[in-house]
């Protein structure tokens, strides 16, 4: 009988980690109680009792909710040392699932009252990710989102903000939340800012949306990523178009069932989308609520969709090409998935 390999050994890249997402349950519990935050019932329980809230983002008050939760875990960041904290934390957790490349995704104008603006708020984020990657040796990025609830103006802004830190690590530009709300065509020139000043393009799309989402991002953003792009696989055209193009799509299981995007986890069309050769990149979107980090991805991959170790290895080296770590780290990383596969 063929030996199974420990997945969390697997050199991989992590291209789909939001940042409050990120934080440790714990953490969460020992922050709330230091700045007298009252969390919900419902996340309070989970986070204590282990179990991720009951959640559901395909109708508008499940959407609500889980923003609800969300924003109540995001209240609990007040200072820098909280920001160092959940950052070296991430780094640590991913270090654990055999990363060694993570993208984490914030915008900072969530965190910027608090923080003394923008440009601090940045500042402090890219600062903590210095300390964590020396820390923990995994490397690290930023990749900067804006928010499709809020004013393509307030896109814009954010993105000459990070372009102006691209050479201090911001490697892309996202668009983040519910892409049912706001036309990503709204969102061309926030994006145009980004690509002109060498930032990658990474939005949302192709979750709680269906295949037009997928379209409107590749049409009007010009994406060279996309968040999620599950629902690519309703259209076999458009596969086409994103094998062709080597559009990486990150694929976030565990979260696709959770907010019930997908009734189960066989459902996801995991094999779909690689049997076409589109690129995909594994990711946890937000542990904190979904219960599950990224090793439990490629778990998953096995489990309910039969990926054979070889799969699982093929898996991981898209990861790492589809990520925007420096070739030499690239090199090392895919040196390091075939000793796996070797092992």
């Amino acid at each position: 009988m063929e030996r199974v390999r420990d997945v969390s050994e697997l050199p991989k890249a992590h291209l789909h980690l939001h940042f409050t997402g990120s934080m440790r349950p714990g953490t969460v519990l020992e922050l709330a109680d230091k700045y007298g935050v009252r969390l919900p019932e419902t996340l309070s329980e989970a986070l204590t009792s282990g179990e991720p809230p009951q959640l559901r983002a395909t109708d508008e008050r499940g959407w609500f909710r889980f923003q609800r939760l969300y924003d109540a875990a995001r209240s609990c960041i007040r200072e820098p040392e909280d920001i160092q904290r959940l950052v070296r934390e991430a780094a640590e957790e991913d270090v654990k699932d055999g990363s060694g490349w993570l993208e984490i995704q914030v915008d900072p104008t969530s965190y910027a009252p608090r923080l003394g603006g923008l440009i601090p708020t940045l500042e402090i984020i890219l600062d903590a990710v210095r300390s964590a990657s020396r820390e923990t040796g995994l490397g690290m990025r930023v990749l900067v989102a804006a928010n499709r609830m809020k004013h393509p103006l307030d896109a814009r802004t954010l993105a000459r903000l990070a372009v102006r830190y691209g050479d201090q690590g911001v490697v892309g530009f996202g668009l983040s939340n519910d892409e049912r709300r706001g036309m990503a065509r709204d969102f061309d020139r926030a994006f145009a800012i980004a690509r002109e000043g060498g930032l990658l393009s990474a939005p949302h799309g192709g979750e709680l949306a269906g295949p037009s989402s997928v379209r409107d991002c590749l049409d009007d953003l010009h994406a060279t990523r996309i968040g999620h792009g599950v629902r690519a696989a309703d259209d076999p055209r458009l596969l086409k178009r994103l094998a062709e193009r080597g559009v990486t799509c990150e694929v976030c299981p565990a979260s696709n069932v959770a907010l019930g995007v997908y009734e189960k986890h066989e459902d996801v069309p995991l094999r779909t989308l690689y049997e076409a050769g589109v690129p995909m990149a594994l990711g946890a979107d937000d542990p904190l609520l979904f219960g599950s980090r990224l090793a439990d991805q490629y778990e998953l991959a096995r489990r309910y969709h039969a990926f054979a170790d070889e799969d699982l290895a093929e898996l991981a080296r898209q990861s790492i090409r589809g990520s925007a770590a420096p070739k030499d780290v690239q090199e090392k990383l895919l040196t390091g998935v075939d000793d796996w596969l070797a092992s």
